[in-house]
């Protein structure tokens, strides 16, 4: 072969531009996929494995997938628990009456908080404090506010209003206010989440109205229309797009929600929701399998729920 067919071949062997920069561009992402493979993907693939395999914790480090006996007890198991639905129902409502006070919250208080004032940076910082607290610390002030012997809230109900004994709010199931049964542990725990969390909407919230142009509420004003008509027609739509990514992070990280309940609960007073059942299955009964099939069924709840989401937040785009 001569020198010059050689250079040729080699010339030809080369990557052309598009090419290396394909190359450079799987180079750089390789350790993020690398990460997301062994933090995100290994680990539930072991859950689907756990959650149709028949061990116990004692059992893990003698398990391979050649000892494993397949089968749906597990599942089955789940789905026939009393346990699981009421733990179902619990966190339903935890994440949707969280959600709602977190968004609607926010909203309101990022709207309220939109023309300037004096000292306005000042209140938006103190805002801010309940979310940039350490949850641990923000549990033990709870805690400490609502205990039935030295809290400052049974201390001003029995003294002021009047109470013929202390509530013990954490862990209370139920009672009655008039012909109403009200889940008051649930309630306290669902109120700490929405003063802990609202600050997180009013940021994005605000970052929003900050962009609102202020030339479309001048020209509605001048065309006649109020300051309700401003905001239901311009202010408020203009919030949509961000409210709707709110809604769908806020009722995922509720649904999953594990620290601040167990933190105040523990999960009694009727706050066992699905992730302290989880936690429960693994640590009580040292059950592996039922503990992974739990965390499989809440899985395919928040799959159903962001595609359903997804599906609606496209149809109204399409309008």
């Amino acid at each position: 072969m001569t020198d010059a067919r050689i250079t040729k071949v080699a010339r030809g062997s080369r990557l052309n531009r598009g090419q290396r920069a394909n190359l450079h561009g799987y180079l750089l992402s390789a350790p993020s996929y690398l990460a997301i493979t062994l933090v995100i993907l290994i680990p539930f693939c072991a859950v689907v494995v756990f959650a149709f395999a028949e061990f116990r914790l004692i059992d893990v480090s003698q398990m391979s997938l050649g000892t494993i006996d397949w089968s749906l007890a597990n599942m089955s198991g789940a789905l026939r628990s009393g346990q699981f639905w009421s733990a179902i129902g619990t966190t339903a409502a935890y994440a949707v009456f969280t959600t709602l006070g977190v968004i609607g919250g926010g909203v309101i208080v990022a709207l309220a908080m939109r023309k300037p004032f004096r000292g306005q940076h000042v209140v938006r910082a103190l805002f801010l404090v309940p979310y940039v607290l350490p949850v641990i610390a923000a549990a033990t002030i709870w805690r400490t506010m609502l205990n039935p012997q030295y809290g400052i809230i049974n201390s001003f109900g029995t003294s002021v209003l009047g109470w013929e004994a202390p509530i013990a709010f954490l862990t209370t199931k139920s009672a009655q206010l008039g012909s109403l049964s009200v889940p008051v542990a649930l309630t306290m725990v669902i109120l700490f989440e929405i003063w802990k969390s609202t600050p997180f909407t009013f940021l994005f919230v605000t970052a929003r109205l900050q962009n609102v142009p202020a030339e479309l509420e001048d020209a509605a004003a001048i065309d006649g229309a109020n300051a309700r008509q401003r905001l239901t027609h311009i202010v408020l739509p203009q919030l949509r797009t961000v409210v709707m990514v709110l809604v769908l992070l806020r009722f995922i990280w509720s649904f999953q929600n594990f620290n601040d309940i167990y933190l105040l609960t523990q999960g009694a007073g009727g706050t066992e929701v699905m992730a302290v059942q989880v936690f429960k299955q693994l640590t009580v009964r040292a059950d592996v399998g039922s503990a992974a099939a739990y965390g499989l069924c809440m899985t395919a709840i928040l799959a159903v729920f962001g595609i359903a989401w997804a599906l609606t937040n496209r149809r109204k785009e399409a309008l």
